[in-house]
């Protein structure tokens, strides 16, 4: 694991680094802002419309080899876009077409990615390892950050690029020689009977096509993680974009500038630090506790956007950064550890597809929020929706399991009345 957690940082680092360069390198080819929403769009667009596709092949194919692989294949794409940029032959078509491999590569390295992490570790760890990872994370991106800076100042914006490239092949040479703590297992009979896939004694038909829309059909059998998604929806599009609407915030209600919204931003990244390291301490986290987090935080952006002045928010900033980082912890968790083994590939392509979408619908929608009901307005009408909406769903989840259910109970026959009975299949699932 940390030997994983190094190879991770060093692969956020260049990751962060390749995609400050880039935004600045579509900006230089077209000078158009539109061109660099767009180049993030296209590299985005292959998580939505195979995220399904890319889950299936993780849970088909060995995921050491998936993973080492699918991170080779990202350094090759880094290493030629470095090539190009150097012989003066990158232009904006061939830059698209880099940004949909990279997308379409990236629907199977990610959950190829977090499932191996997740092996490493007995099931009880498993959140502390995505808190770890969650650390990892922001320490890349500040490290890329500044190393970008570096690059574009002194070496060029080439070597961004190959130093990305280098970083990929860095995690590939890692990977065959992590030890997973028990092999993941795969389901290769026509039967999902034992494995918690709703309706396990049903006979299925093994196909590509079928294996591939498993994970759908899972995933919307599951309440918790139906729950979950829309949490997390809900959460990213109205109270979570806060680069976006403390920005408005700070530079315009509250008369500041852009060095006092460096000041918000460094503290909401020093206040995810700390809410990782505190979601370690996770043992066993629920979607109540995902909902009541994300309610917290919505509650506390609405205080964020009625704040006087810059110091009362600052002082909002850090809870709220704290609360959303042990909050995606614990979501995070749940959903790589509610579906068995064999189902978690296909999973996650399942959230890979569902977060691309609520990610290219967020911005547009907060956008119009700000246009119409300003920074303030739109702080505190997003943290109430989100609140209200969670609040809403846990009222009815409550007057759901509060209902009497009538069970049929099946003839018994008297050759095997005196046995002692054994749970039906999937009951034991509870959500």
């Amino acid at each position: 694991m940390r030997w994983w957690s190094l190879a991770n940082l060093v692969s956020n680092a260049g990751t962060w680094m390749q995609l400050t360069v880039q935004n600045l390198l579509v900006l230089q080819i077209t000078g158009s802002a539109a061109a660099t929403g767009l180049s993030l769009a296209v590299q985005a667009g292959p998580g939505l419309l195979l995220g399904l596709v890319g889950g299936a092949v993780v849970d088909r194919w060995p995921r050491k080899l998936t993973a080492a692989v699918s991170q080779a294949v990202l350094g090759l794409v880094a290493f030629s876009t470095a090539v190009l940029l150097g012989l003066g032959l990158l232009d904006f078509p061939a830059l698209m077409v880099l940004a949909a491999v990279t997308g379409t590569v990236n629907t199977i390295d990610g959950p190829a990615t977090s499932l191996l992490g997740n092996d490493l570790v007995p099931r009880k760890d498993v959140p502390s390892a995505i808190a770890l990872g969650s650390v990892v994370h922001s320490t890349g991106r500040l490290a890329g950050t500044a190393l970008a800076a570096v690059a574009l100042g002194s070496v060029g914006t080439s070597a961004a690029y190959v130093a990305n490239g280098v970083s990929f092949l860095f995690v590939a040479a890692v990977i065959p020689f992590l030890k997973p703590v028990a092999q993941t297992t795969r389901q290769v009979t026509t039967r999902a009977a034992g494995s918690g896939y709703p309706g396990g004694g049903r006979r299925r038909r093994r196909t590509r096509s079928t294996g591939t829309w498993e994970g759908l059909v899972y995933f919307m059998r599951r309440p918790r993680l139906v729950a979950l998604a829309g949490i997390t929806g809900l959460s990213a599009m109205f109270g979570r974009n806060y680069q976006l609407t403390l920005a408005v915030l700070v530079t315009g209600p509250l008369h500041a500038g852009r060095a006092e919204f460096g000041t918000v931003s460094t503290t909401l990244a020093v206040g995810g630090i700390v809410g990782a390291v505190l979601a370690g301490r996770l043992q066993n986290p629920s979607v109540r506790l995902v909902g009541t987090l994300a309610s917290v935080g919505a509650l506390l952006q609405v205080a964020a956007g009625l704040s006087p002045g810059l110091v009362v928010l600052l002082l909002l900033v850090v809870p709220m950064a704290v609360v959303e980082s042990v909050s995606d912890t614990a979501g995070t968790t749940v959903l790589q550890t509610d579906p068995p083994p064999e189902m978690r590939g296909r999973v996650l392509g399942v959230w890979r597809s569902a977060s691309t979408g609520w990610g290219l619908a967020g911005p547009p929608l907060l956008g119009l929020l700000l246009e119409y009901a300003g920074a303030r307005g739109a702080l505190v009408s997003g943290g109430l929706l989100v609140a209200g909406a969670i609040a809403s769903g846990a009222l009815l989840h409550g007057r759901r399991a509060g209902r009497p259910r009538q069970v049929a109970l099946p003839a018994v026959s008297p050759s095997v009345a005196h046995r002692d009975p054994e749970p039906a299949p999937g009951l034991t699932a509870v959500g």
